[in-house]
């Protein structure tokens, strides 16, 4: 398949004549999308297709982007976000979907509601935190945190503590959410290498992760509560921070959250069985004992995507052939050329192996669970009814950060925050924060400024990979809800990328 704009075209830095007034023209379109979604409160559908009509604009009438091109650059972005992007999406949603129709879901719940420890931080720990970033690693897109709260909730949590506990715990799996496809999209979008992105965030992450359970346990019941519970803390954080690291390095993004969720609810659980925290009064197990079917039976769905994942990532799978593609890159520092070259097939394997590897394990769930085919069919079609908007959505979002790379205006912006020198590793993870925070999505943050951060990098004589990398996990850290706790993340994953980039270089991939 081939998707070549016909001429190579040269694209200036700086179309009105100065750079600062440039890039102050070059955010408009990013502007609109932040604006609307975040303080106006409008649709995201109706603020990406707003950004996508004023990138256009701004494309072909200030950086005088030709037409063709603009067109090619857009439907590029388009053909991506349906392929492999949204097909990872539903067939996770479709897996999730499925375990809510056989009851597997409900089993799960009541499994944690009557066998997960009676203290609330200990839950807090086991669902928000271990079993959220399964969901996370395997659904992504907002499914964690409404499962979790509503199984916290179940379990005697406070509706809006509950929120808010699975919304914090939401925040260090969601760079390789859903399939890495956080990872995946930020590799499209700038055309850097998958392992060594993958490679990078991983050498940042965990760093969170081992602090996360922690930090929920002192939202939960504050000092006292970490006191009593820090043991079980760090055995979740550790376990979830070891396997995140040496999945990412060695394996890549797709399974960098199962295998790791996975690892710490095993360890935690295990852990559980010879420690337990101090009592805590009028906490009891609730519900019925499940038998060791029902157990297995709740938690085959999950156990099958995981294991089929893990093998999945083994394949040694040949690329179908190339795809010419314009890839925007630096000439001498001043001019920015889009040209056509040679681009391997990177996503057409993977990412369509990611989705179809999730798609197997509802096929091999149906059939252990002996889902009648029309009961299969169904989940699939109130799957597609689900992602209708969210879909369109992430199609125009992606044509825009497309658009946008492709016609300069990245280049533009992140030559301007070049000039804030040595101190822009620090600023990095604020600009995923920004989108991240507006947009409430990890993906939307690497798609729009994944591409900036390059720029800024290569300007800076820094490594592309880094900032980028560091753009993902700011963008995470900033999802965490209270202005105090968007401080603290984002500063620490500031200050973790300023020493990767001048201390501690040999941490790069």
């Amino acid at each position: 398949m081939t998707f070549a704009p016909a001429a190579i075209w040269p694209q200036p830095l700086a179309p009105v004549h100065s750079l600062g007034v440039s890039a102050l023209v070059a955010v408009i379109p990013l502007a609109i999308v932040l604006v609307l979604m975040g303080v106006l409160r409008r649709s995201s559908l109706f603020a990406s297709a707003c950004g996508l009509a004023a990138a256009g604009a701004f494309a072909t009438l200030v950086w005088h982007m030709p037409l063709a091109l603009a067109a090619w650059s857009a439907v590029y972005g388009f053909v991506y976000a349906a392929w492999p992007i949204m097909w990872i999406v539903f067939c996770a949603l479709w897996l999730y979907n499925l375990t809510v129709v056989t009851g597997k879901f409900e089993l799960l719940r009541r499994w944690m509601e009557r066998h997960v420890s009676a203290d609330p931080c200990i839950q807090a720990i086991v669902v928000a935190f271990c079993f959220g970033a399964l969901l996370e690693g395997t659904a992504g897109f907002g499914a964690p945190v409404a499962v979790t709260a509503f199984l916290l909730v179940g379990l005697g949590f406070e509706a809006r503590r509950a929120v808010v506990v699975s919304l914090i715990a939401n925040t260090t799996p969601v760079a390789f959410g859903a399939l890495g496809i956080p990872i995946v999209a930020l590799a499209g979008v700038t055309g850097l290498d998958l392992q060594r992105l993958s490679s990078m965030v991983g050498r940042q992450l965990p760093l969170l992760s081992l602090i996360v359970p922690a930090y929920l346990v002192c939202v939960v019941a504050g000092v006292k509560g970490l006191k009593r519970t820090w043991p079980a803390a760090l055995v979740a954080g550790a376990s979830f921070a070891a396997a995140q690291f040496f999945v990412s390095n060695f394996w890549g993004p797709y399974t960098a959250d199962i295998i790791a969720a996975a690892g710490s609810i095993a360890a935690t659980l295990t852990f559980l069985q010879i420690w337990k925290p101090g009592i805590v009064a009028d906490q009891a197990p609730q519900g019925e004992k499940l038998s060791g079917g029902a157990v297995f039976s709740a938690w085959l769905p999950w156990a099958m995507l995981a294991a089929v994942m893990v093998l999945w990532s083994y394949l040694k799978l040949q690329p179908m052939g190339q795809v010419v593609m314009a890839i925007p890159r630096l000439h001498k520092g001043v001019l920015i050329t889009l040209y056509q070259q040679p681009y391997s097939a990177l996503y057409t394997f993977q990412p369509l192996a990611a989705g179809t590897g999730a798609l197997t394990a509802a096929l091999l769930t149906a059939l252990c669970c002996r889902v009648r085919p029309s009961v299969f069919a169904k989940c699939g079609w109130t799957t597609l009814r689900q992602l209708r908007v969210p879909g369109l959505t992430v199609i125009l979002i992606v044509g825009l950060a497309y658009l946008y790379n492709y016609s300069g205006m990245a280049y533009t912006l992140g030559a301007a925050a070049a000039r804030a020198g040595r101190v822009f590793p620090l600023l990095s993870s604020y600009l995923g924060w920004v989108a991240c925070f507006l947009s409430g999505s990890d993906t939307s943050s690497n798609l729009l400024f994944g591409n900036l951060q390059v720029a800024a990098a290569h300007q800076l004589h820094l490594s592309p990979v880094l900032l980028a990398a560091t753009n993902s996990s700011g963008a995470v850290a900033g999802k965490m809800i209270s202005p105090q706790n968007i401080a603290v993340g984002v500063t620490t994953v500031g200050l973790i990328a300023y020493a990767q980039a001048y201390w501690f270089t040999w941490m790069l991939p």
